[in-house]
């Protein structure tokens, strides 16, 4: 992960030294900062202003009109309020700031330069260009400073619930009297897109619930969407609507500096509740002819009515990216600043008794000892989800990182633990989460865990409700992060629940994803080995697609099967005859249709291989030979089977070869019933073969 290895701590002695050299003040946790003149406020805002008009202006592309009008916000809370590090972006107890509305991201961009992080003025000037530092939307990994990606409106809002989350559950593991290790605020800036967003709504009445008090909301509130006036679609009363869910609320003109300190102070003071400010502000704040309209939103503001906007605002009309050096000054002062802070966190931190515990959290450390999962007992049939749920209780407690949940659905997920207890307003220290019926929240929140650190998440859900999860799902893989789902009741052998809850096409759709990798294991054995796969991966998240129905647990060994921990090459070959003249392929469920038809073709003279695939992405990982030497080029005779859709097989069967799949929707009956009238039986692959 980026800059893992500078979140956590120092060695005694070169804390010691250097807090002794450089340190002047005692505790410095959650100290807010001086107060700022307003004259400096104000020059400071602008010059944002000023750099983002110029951005979007030299690239002819981009989003003026948020950077503008919510510059004010920004610059009182970076300059007063929000602690963090420049000189290193990944310091643990930094406060996050989120940028939910992506693409207002030349706000962000503008405070990352001004305030020192490794950002320059040029990569400002390649706004939106090929492998510039600052893409359209921010990206995680591409510019340090960026928690998290944000562009897809609300999940910046989901991660960040999942931050806070993140920060209360580590605070009450690992704080006590004689030590804070964990103790700061995850700020989030959003707009009325991403309140109008389901997601967002999952996630504030989650965070509601849970009490999430170290949440702040700063709201643009600026009454302007693409489309015009926000009467047109968004009238709801947003603070009520936040009430309800049990927000502390606050409504500020947003470009009043006394009312913006004071919001911000009330909302830390405020322990018990998140916060929502609504920051009235006028958006493009500063341009003469299209403040406060829709024009400014998504469209550079013309060379003209830039000179314009700079006349008014006090900026030197014919130059481009202009800082004066007074705001420079200040503004790189937080430097110097950002190192206090994080050395006296490290010192604090040596009279912490659970130092060291924190060490290995935070790096997500796993033992050893974590991966000698007990076998299961051949002969004993079981479904994956129930093998899943023992393996989840042998892990639990020997990976103190993993935090995980399900939505709703626990008892069918098999996602709780033994010995764990659920986290709540009133157990910080549980691990397991109720998210409640919110799969899109839930995989969003899971990011936020996993973007924190600390934390390896997995949540469970029904296969099928990945339909729910899937923006969120991509946003993990996309910036390679380890967020593990549970997903089960993976195929038409639910049964009786129907074609609704029958996940026929998501195999083939998850699988076409960039980086996620899909892991159907065919047994409790390789269930084991899919659980050590997810958990080592650490660039990007994992599918473990689950069976409700139980499957067969082989003695492989008085079997003469290949052991399961062939997983992790993610196809192999599982059994076969001498001079074998067939191959089967299939996954999960469907091996054991295969062993079974194996059987049928050897009592007819035909031999067999069957490879089994629980993973496609990890079989195309592998090197070209031993590709081949699992499905050898001459051996073109090949059927696929699985209970889905067929259309992520043919590669791997060849124009020669065949699929038994599912390119229809389900059914509501009993599994056996399914499998028999859709031609998914040992017999239908003899009559394939034949």
């Amino acid at each position: 992960m980026l800059w893992k290895s500078d979140n956590g701590f120092s060695s005694e002695s070169e804390v010691r030294r250097t807090f002794a050299k450089n340190h002047k003040t005692s505790d410095m946790s959650q100290e807010t900062l001086p107060v700022v003149s307003d004259r400096l406020l104000r020059s400071i805002a602008n010059t944002i202003r000023g750099l983002s008009m110029d951005a979007v202006q030299k690239a002819n592309s981009g989003h003026p009109g948020m950077p503008m009008g919510m510059a004010d916000v920004a610059a009182v809370l970076w300059s007063e309020f929000l602690h963090f590090n420049p000189a290193n972006p990944r310091w643990a107890d930094r406060d996050r700031f989120v940028l939910s509305g992506g693409h207002g991201s030349m706000l962000l961009y503008s405070l990352l330069y001004l305030y020192g992080y490794d950002l320059s003025l040029e990569d400002l000037k390649n706004f939106r260009q090929w492998h510039s530092k600052t893409p359209g939307h921010p990206e995680y990994r591409d510019t340090p400073g960026v928690e998290t990606t944000t562009g897809p409106l609300g999940q910046g809002i989901g991660n960040a619930v999942g931050m806070a989350l993140a920060e209360a559950s580590l605070a009450a593991r690992y704080n006590t009297p004689d030590g804070k290790l964990v103790d700061h605020y995850t700020y989030v800036m959003c707009g009325d897109g991403d309140l109008e967003e389901g997601i967002s709504h999952e996630a504030c009445s989650f965070a509601g619930h849970q009490r999430l008090g170290k949440l702040i909301m700063l709201y643009d509130d600026n009454k302007i969407t693409i489309d015009g006036s926000t009467d047109l679609s968004f009238t709801e009363d947003v603070l009520k609507r936040y009430e309800a869910y049990g927000w502390h609320v606050q409504r500020i003109d947003g470009h009043n500096y006394d009312e913006i300190r004071r919001a911000i102070r009330a909302a830390k003071e405020e322990t018990e509740r998140p916060s929502i400010i609504a920051c009235r502000t006028i958006i493009g704040f500063g341009s003469p002819n299209k403040a406060g309209t829709h024009d400014v939103h998504g469209a550079p503001l013309g060379e003209e009515e830039v000179k314009l906007a700079k006349e008014a605002l006090g900026l030197p009309a014919n130059e481009s990216f202009y800082v004066p050096e007074e705001v420079l000054e200040f503004t790189r002062s937080f430097l110097d600043r950002g190192r206090e802070l994080e050395m006296d966190w490290q010192e604090r931190s040596l009279m912490a008794p659970n130092r060291e515990a924190f060490k290995k959290c935070l790096t997500e450390e796993i033992p050893a000892e974590a991966f000698d999962i007990p076998a299961f007992e051949p002969g004993k049939d079981m479904a994956t989800r129930a093998a899943s749920g023992k393996v989840l209780d042998y892990l639990a407690p020997h990976i103190p990182a993993l935090m995980g949940g399900s939505a709703d659905l626990s008892p069918s997920n098999k996602t709780f633990p033994k010995g764990e207890t659920a986290f709540e307003p009133d157990n910080r220290q549980g691990r397991y989460i109720h998210y409640g019926v919110r799969e899109h929240a839930m995989a969003s929140i899971m990011n936020g865990l996993s973007l924190h650190g600390g934390v390896i998440p997995y949540g469970g859900t029904f296969f099928v409700f990945t339909d729910y999860m899937r923006p969120s799902m991509r946003l993990a893989a996309l910036m390679q992060i380890r967020s593990i789902y549970v997903l089960t009741h993976d195929s038409i052998g639910l049964g009786e629940d129907g074609p609704t809850h029958q996940p026929v096409e998501h195999l083939s759709a998850l699988r076409c994803m960039p980086n996620m990798s899909v892991i159907r294991p065919m047994d409790a054995a390789e269930t084991a080995e899919a659980w050590k796969q997810a958990l080592r991966r650490e660039n990007g998240p994992t599918c473990l697609v689950l069976t409700r129905q139980k499957v067969p647990e082989y003695d492989r060994k008085a079997l003469g099967f290949a052991p399961a921990t062939e997983l992790s090459k993610g196809g192999y070959v599982l059994t076969e005859d001498e001079n074998y003249e067939l191959i089967l392929i299939a996954t999960g469920s469907e091996v054991s249709l295969a062993v079974e038809a194996k059987k049928l073709l050897n009592e007819q003279g035909k031999k067999v291989r069957i490879v089994a695939m629980p993973s496609t992405d990890l079989f195309d990982a592998q090197d070209e030979a031993y590709r081949n030497s699992v499905l050898p080029k001459g051996k073109t005779k090949r059927i696929a089977i699985e209970a889905g859709a067929s259309q992520s097989w043919y590669k791997y069967v060849g124009l020669e070869g065949k699929v038994l799949g599912l390119d229809h929707f389900g059914a509501s009956a009993p599994y056996g019933k399914l499998y028999q009238e859709f031609h998914l039986t040992p017999e239908d692959v003899v009559k394939m073969v034949l």
